[in-house]
Formats: structure tokens, C-alpha cells, sequence
């Protein structure tokens, strides 16, 4: 006989993982499907100091902490790409890229968000060898070079801190008048002496020599000028994963899932948590509440 779960969390992030612990409390059976990396994107955050209850963790630790509690407590872990999740209201069919579909009487999304670009040409194909994404995964290509890092949000500034441990120079190209980070993260990095900051900027393109990228065009104030770099590290947002399941719920004009602080959507068992959705503060706190309120609500539509 197919086995139906009681649950399953497609993304494998804070949310996702809080609300497979929440479910399985309940006594509940869990699958929790992650396509990428268990932990999200805090992964790639070598410290992380707003989590309640740690004075500084990194996000590596943090994220295989919550996988452990989930599979401690009996709940399974899928590694494959969710593609299209059909439903009755009473019944769910989840298919996946590379396995066969598995149903669940209710679903979870907690699909999380991928790295926003500039839209400029090259960038495509320069992805991955001068333009990175992840300081922790490749950072350390850039021993004692120079680079770009374009944003001026929390995320830039983690990335920047922990570039700084290993760059000669560090250029940090910011659009808004001012850096939107934490007041300490400010202070802490933009103090460093390796740090180059420029705000009021536009990047116009990237610079190439020979094929391999030599720096950043860019204006400032009206000014156009040339940053030259060895690579370049993007943090300018974030996008949601969530075409795949527009028509179980409802997008708002970025293209974010609209719900309650229940996560509850159009579809009756389908519920959504964490970045994926629309809230005003994305963080590793808010992501792990909106798992736990998803999971709880679930629970009561099993009941």
C-alpha cells in the first residue's frame, strides 16, 4: 500500500525544518525535501549572532543542529527538486525532478528564495568563476586579491566581514544613500581599513580582459569610474522560488506566497512558511516561527 504522509515540508531552510519538528512532536509523519543544501541560506554564514538562545553560532552548525533534531525525532529527509504539487484539499500528489511522486495529506512550502542578479551582459557566464554568490564556498579564491561586493544590506555586510579575512581590498558598491545593515555590522565592518565604500552607485558592467573579468564599470553621483578587481561578489536580494505553486497559492506582485501568520493559502491543506512568503522582517527568527505556526495549523486540519 503507498504510504501517505501526514506531512511534508518541500525546502529544507529554518522554517521548513522548525516545522517538521513541530509536526513530529505532534506525532505526526514528516518528510521534509530539500533540493539544495539542509540549513538554507544561513549555511553560508560563518557567524551568526541574532539567533535567541546563541551568543554567536555559525550558520553551518546552526542549520545541522535542526536536521538532527528532525531525524532524532523519526522525520525523513529527501534530497530532489519539488517540480508541481497537485491537490484536492484532501490529498496531495508531490512530484519531484529525479523520483517518483509521494502524497501527503498536508503540504508545507517552505521553498525559500534564490540570489537575485544585475541583469548585465556576461554575467551569466562568468556565474561561478568571478561572480560568487557564498564568501564561505568561495571566498578563498581571492586570497590576498582585490574584489567587488556589490550591496549594502545585512547580507553584504556578513559576506564583506568574512572577505576581509582574506582579501587584500575590498570595494563594496552601494546603490542607496547609506548602508541599510545592522548599526553594529556597520561599524564593525565598514571600520576595516582594507574596506573601500562607495554609495549612490549604479554598476553599469563588468570589465573584461582576455575573457576573464578585470573589473566593475560603475557610477557614482553621476560619475562614471572603473573598480578594478580580481572577482565579485554579489548581495543585492533575494527571489522566490514559488512559480511552480502559483496555483495552489496566491503571489503578490514580487512574487511572494500571500498569507496569514498561519501560513494558511487558498488550497485547504497547503500552507506556507518562512521567506517564500510575504512578511515584513526576513530572518532566521521569523523564518522558525512561521514554520511552527504552519505545522501547528496542519496538525489541526489532521485533527
Amino acid at each position: 500500500m503507498e504510504k501517505i504522509y501526514d506531512v511534508i515540508v518541500v525546502g529544507g531552510g529554518p522554517a521548513g525544518l522548525t516545522a517538521a519538528i513541530y509536526a513530529l512532536r505532534n506525532g505526526k509523519s514528516v518528510m521534509v525535501i530539500e533540493k539544495s543544501v539542509f540549513g538554507g541560506q544561513i549555511v553560508n554564514s560563518p557567524k551568526v549572532e541574532n539567533i535567541p538562545g546563541f551568543e554567536s553560532i555559525s550558520g553551518d552548525e546552526f542549520g545541522d543542529m535542526m536536521l538532527n533534531q528532525v531525524m532524532k525525532q523519526g522525520g525523513e529527509v529527501f534530497f530532489d527538486e519539488v517540480k508541481k504539487v497537485e491537490s484536492n484539499g484532501e490529498e496531495a500528489t508531490v512530484y519531484m525532478d529525479m523520483s517518483e511522486p509521494l502524497k501527503a495529506k498536508t503540504v508545507i512550502l517552505a521553498t525559500g528564495t534564490t540570489h537575485r542578479t544585475l541583469g548585465l551582459e556576461n554575467e551569466e557566464s562568468l556565474i561561478g568563476k568571478s561572480i560568487h554568490f557564498c564568501a564561505v564556498c568561495d571566498g578563498n579564491f581571492y586570497q590576498n586579491k582585490t574584489v567587488v561586493m556589490v550591496g549594502g544590506g545585512n547580507s553584504a555586510l556578513v559576506e564583506s566581514s568574512h572577505l576581509l579575512g582574506i582579501v587584500d581590498k575590498l570595494i563594496i558598491l552601494q546603490d542607496l544613500p547609506f548602508f541599510t545593515g545592522e548599526q553594529k555590522l556597520r561599524e564593525s565592518v565598514l571600520a576595516d581599513p582594507k574596506i573601500e565604500a562607495h554609495v549612490n552607485t549604479k554598476v553599469l558592467a563588468y570589465e573584461l580582459k582576455d575573457g576573464k573579468l578585470c573589473g566593475v564599470r560603475y557610477l557614482e553621483n553621476g560619475e562614471e569610474k572603473i573598480a578594478e578587481c580580481d572577482g565579485v561578489f554579489l548581495a543585492v536580494g533575494l527571489i522566490p522560488d514559488n512559480g511552480n505553486f502559483a496555483d495552489l497559492a496566491k503571489l503578490d506582485e514580487r512574487g511572494y506566497f500571500i498569507a496569514d501568520e498561519y501560513g494558511l493559502t487558498q488550497t485547504r491543506n497547503i500552507f506556507v512558511a518562512g521567506d517564500c512568503r510575504t512578511k515584513s522582517l526576513r530572518q532566521v527568527a521569523t523564518a522558525c516561527s512561521d514554520g511552527a505556526n504552519a505545522a501547528i495549523k496542519a496538525c489541526e486540519l489532521l485533527r
